[in-house]
């Protein structure tokens, strides 16, 4: 939109901060730290902000010597190159995490080398690159998966309320410009179906993640067809088409990052659902024995043994993500079946146990599945021949997790390329400035996180929490730096009156009755947990229920569906938790836990 002297503002801040994840999280929170009232919007509803954040390992890339690490990153993108200050700044920040992590959240940093005791998890994902031993990883706590880091950084926004302004379920539209001098001037968005111009007087800080559930921007700029996401299903490329609309340059948008079974796979989904992460013994469950994965076409097309790293596999001297096919399957024999349907994750899990395909010859499942008969029954006949071998001369798949088919039943079950993240977007400098198409910086515009990540090629894991803090609060501290005066207004030169938005975080009362008691946690994968217990004379457990929540629609919420009866019936929170569900499982008995501590 073209800002012009008339213009009549809805509201007024020093700062707008578009997308509530770790990245805007860390700059609205850096913002108010210098002064600035601050605006920070959100598309997701209340309880599922968090970007990808929230679903994250929770670990942060860093290192212990900025030469060495510098040497790392640069091998991690080569053969790409990027600008020297931009990696200067990136990787001396995360030399700096532990020190950041202490300081600026408040909790004692981790070091992953230090406490992984399980020597199968790749802390360093390239080890054969110069400057690897300088990498490692940071965590607020001693574990990965439970959206520690982001209850962290929301609660430093929650304690700035009087600072900071936040809106749920409001999307932005579009960016305010002044046609001559380029600058950015407010935001458009959208809050309760009406449109509001909002004044950001110092600047607008784009942290609205990637487009991972953008389909058409998933076909135009990496040219996949299905891919199933594994972290927040809000991240839909508003932030680049915003950017594009003010004349931002765009950089790495090619590059992307899977993970999960296999290449980076997961059991398919229907559109517009989570895919499922898993890791470790399921991936060996699929990976090994009287299994094998075929393309579009009905043929192999990787060896599915070989251990991704983020989805990229080795091609001819570089790690690639393999090209997306539309519909690979899983193929496998009866031996496997039981052993998949035995495993405690993916036997119980429904996208696997409801779509698997029986067929009682590879012909008949090659026509069920959409490949040519003839095909199916070539790959199948290769790939017992590499086994009884011991050699797969197509793809030199460990001998040791080769093993022939046995019996006339064959199945199938359909797979998908995961997306975790995108790296793409507008191009941004050491300050977090979007750059115009000249290399420019954009006046009053700047951008951290996800949207035009830094990385450009081969991804080592924390690397993308690590640019949300850098840049978070690089881009929070420079967008609250004093513009020129924007307090008077244009057309009649008198004072501005601030006008407010009425902000969504509350302080929220709960009502009790007799031997009722109120419990909270921030432990679960969501926004908090709040549980009200009721108990008898003797302090048994009569009822629990649940007042607040946000965990996953999958399994966290069969968690907050299943646990409480469970632990009344059994009058004890010690019960097993819901499988695949342990983040959520844990914050509701610790919410459970935390009401029953007032009992006197």
């Amino acid at each position: 939109m073209i800002y012009h002297k008339d213009f009549a503002w809805d509201a007024n801040y020093d700062v707008v901060v578009l997308g509530f994840g770790g990245a805007g999280a860390t700059a609205a929170r850096f913002a108010a730290d210098h002064d600035a009232k601050v605006l920070l919007v959100d598309v997701a509803p209340e309880g599922h902000e968090g970007g990808n954040t929230r679903y994250s390992a929770q670990l942060i890339a860093t290192g212990n010597d900025f030469n060495e690490l510098k040497k790392y990153y640069q091998k991690l993108t080569a053969p790409m190159e990027l600008d020297e200050e931009m990696i200067d700044t990136y990787v001396d920040g995360m030399v700096h995490i532990p020190e950041y992590v202490s300081k600026y959240l408040g909790v004692k940093p981790y070091n992953a080398k230090e406490y992984t005791t399980d020597k199968s998890i790749a802390i360093i994902e390239y080890p054969e690159f110069p400057g690897s031993e300088s990498c490692d990883l940071t965590s607020v706590t001693k574990q990965w998966f439970d959206a520690a880091l982001w209850q962290i950084l929301k609660e430093q926004v929650v304690k700035r309320q009087d600072k900071i302004d936040v809106l749920y379920s409001t999307p932005a539209e579009e960016l305010i410009q002044d046609p001559e001098s380029k600058k950015i001037c407010g935001v458009v968005i959208k809050r309760d179906g009406k449109l509001l111009k909002v004044q950001a007087k110092n600047g607008v800080v784009l942290t609205t993640g990637g487009f991972e559930n953008n389909q058409r921007m998933i076909e135009d700029f990496i040219g996949a067809k299905r891919l199933a996401p594994l972290g927040t299903l809000y991240n839909k490329g508003d932030g680049l088409r915003m950017a594009q609309e003010v004349g931002a340059d765009f950089w790495h948008l090619h590059n992307y990052e899977s993970v999960g079974l296999l290449h980076g796979m997961a059991f398919a989904v229907p559109a517009g659902q989570r895919g499922r992460l898993m890791i470790g013994p399921q991936n060996k469950a699929v990976s090994s024995g009287s299994a094998f994965v075929v393309g579009d076409d009905g043929t192999r097309y990787f060896n599915e043994a070989e251990e991704n790293r983020h989805g990229h596999l080795k091609n001819h001297g570089q790690w690639k993500v393999p090209l997306n096919q539309e519909h690979p399957y899983l193929i496998f024999d009866e031996t496997k079946k039981q052993e998949l349907d035995n495993d405690k994750i993916i036997g119980d899990y429904k996208p696997y146990t409801e779509n698997v395909i029986k067929a009682d010859s590879a012909a008949e499942l090659a026509d069920k599945i959409g490949v040519a008969p003839a095909v199916l029954s070539d790959t199948l006949s290769r790939f017992n021949q590499a086994c009884q071998k011991q050699d797969d001369p197509e793809f030199r798949r460990d001998p040791a997790t080769l093993r022939a088919f046995t019996g006339n039943t064959i199945y199938a079950v359909r797979l998908e390329q995961t997306m975790l993240n995108t790296q793409g977007g507008p191009r941004r400098n050491k300050n977090a400035e979007i750059l115009d198409t000249r290399g420019k910086a954009i006046p009053n515009l700047y951008s951290a996180g996800e949207l035009g990540g830094i990385c450009a090629n081969q991804y080592q894991g924390g690397n993308n929490l690590a640019e949300c803090l850098i840049w978070g609060k690089i881009a929070g501290e420079n967008a609250a730096k004093p513009k020129a005066a924007a307090t008077t207004d244009a057309a009649s030169g008198a004072t501005m009156p601030e006008k407010h938005l009425t902000s969504d975080l509350k302080h929220e009362t709960y009502e009790t009755g007799e031997n009722q008691y109120i419990g909270k946690s921030t432990k679960g994968m969501g926004d908090e947990i709040v549980v009200r217990v009721t108990v008898d004379e003797q302090k048994n457990l009569k009822n629990i229920e649940v007042l607040k929540q946000a965990e996953s629609d999958d399994y966290g919420l069969k968690a907050i569906k299943t646990l409480p009866s469970k632990m009344v019936q059994e009058n004890t929170v010690d019960v097993d938790a819901v499988s695949g569900a342990s983040s959520s499982s844990r914050g509701l008995k610790d919410a459970v836990r935390d009401a029953l501590s007032k009992i006197k």
